[in-house]
């Protein structure tokens, strides 16, 4: 365990809304909604504080939060708009160390042990970077100090908003003993319903197991859990973060059964995919399917293939295959989305345009229903692509 190293995380508070608050005075002081519209089918991207109070969180449903509070403001996101606030508080970051590592628009580690401010103490140092962004942005952030990524991100949390939290060597051990598993960070839901079940409540009862313990209930992340339960974490704060994937998703307006319309969905999705790919010279081996039905119930299905998903066409060809795994023409479909993964080094050297007859799926995954299939898929993709609807 290095003790000696300086890490701080920093969160913003409430960001999305409060740069909305920010820009309209008259949503300042009310509980904000940053969303789809209540009346249809969105989701809840952030909320300000003050909707906080009546339950409302991220990832609910628009029409959810307009029930708990009909008083609510909802407005669009504008991510463009966020992108521009993000950079001037990474502007703050990087002008007091160049070991920055981002994990969203609105939060950040920051390893101070050597800064180029020359400050010996990171808690000054962290009051000095929430100041700047107050004075600067004119919005408030929360920081977590202490000597590692897992315990600087659980400070950060400890007194937000607008607070100031520090986790010492000599305070770590105890802190985490009687921390709620449920706080512990890379502990989701799921994890801490199953470390209940268990009889797993908090840091104590997690230290109590042994390691061979925790990774025959956990598997790898058993090891992770094992060391962070005793403020042990030796990642790095990682300046430049590779991008391990690409893709879009649209949640839709109305559900669909009519595999027409899956597909139209999927051509736009494609299309999208393959412009981003493009503008990041990105392709990769493994292709991903997401399906969301009627009842909420989420799948995924992936395929890796030797040649690359450079393109749209490429793209298309493995539909029936993923597709042919899922419900879809059976069962309504509220959301789909498409990800490309698994990139290739360099690969945008080794990009070239897949010409018919298609590379079939590996022998194993291959049948006369997903090769015939991928040909007619693609025939009409390359027919109807000037033909798209747009969506959103």
């Amino acid at each position: 365990m290095n003790s000696n190293r300086k890490i701080i995380h920093v969160d913003m508070d409430a960001f999305f809304a409060s740069v909305e608050q920010l820009d309209n005075s008259e949503l300042r002081g009310k509980p904000l909604i940053v969303g789809g519209d209540p009346g249809g089918r969105g989701v809840v991207a952030a909320c300000s504080y003050e909707a906080r109070r009546f339950g409302i969180h991220s990832a609910m449903s628009c029409a959810r939060a307009y029930k708990l509070c009909p008083q609510a403001l909802f407005v669009r996101p504008r991510k463009e708009r966020y992108g521009e606030v993000s950079a001037q508080v990474m502007a703050i970051f990087h002008r007091a160390t160049d070991l920055v590592e981002p994990l969203s628009f609105d939060e950040a580690f920051l390893d101070v042990t050597v800064n180029k401010l020359k400050q010996a103490s990171a808690t000054l140092l962290a009051e000095h970077v929430r100041k700047q962004i107050r004075d600067e942005v004119g919005l408030t952030a929360s920081a977590g100090v202490s000597y590692n990524k897992f315990l600087a991100k659980v400070a950060s949390d400890l007194n937000k908003p607008d607070g100031l939290s520090v986790i010492t060597p000599d305070q770590a051990v105890a802190f985490l003993t009687g921390l709620k598993v449920g706080k512990f960070f890379g502990v989701g839901r799921v994890t801490e319903k199953k470390m209940h079940a268990l009889g797993i409540r908090t840091g104590g009862d997690l230290r109590a197991f042994s390691r061979q313990d925790l990774i025959g209930h956990f598997g790898k992340a058993g090891n992770f859990f094992y060391d962070i339960v005793r403020g042990i974490d030796y990642r790095e704060v990682k300046s430049s973060r590779i991008r391990k994937s690409l893709g879009t998703e649209t949640t839709l307006s109305q559900d669909i059964v009519e595999m027409a319309e899956v597909e139209n969905i999927l051509f736009q999705l494609t299309a999208k995919v393959e412009r981003s790919m493009m503008k990041k010279k990105l392709f990769g081996h493994t292709l991903t399917l997401k399906v969301r039905y009627h009842d909420f119930t989420t799948i995924t299905r992936s395929v890796t293939s030797e040649d690359l998903y450079s393109d749209a066409v490429s793209i298309i060809k493995s539909l029936p295959y993923l597709l042919q795994n899922t419900m879809a023409g059976r069962k309504k479909i509220r959301l789909l989305g498409l990800t490309v993964s698994n990139f290739a080094e360099e690969n945008h050297k080794g990009v070239r345009q897949l010409m018919l007859p298609f590379p079939a799926p590996p022998a194993e995954k291959r049948s006369v229903f997903t090769t015939t299939a991928a040909a007619d898929m693609v025939e009409r993709y390359l027919n109807n692509q000037n033909h798209l609807p747009n969506t959103t």
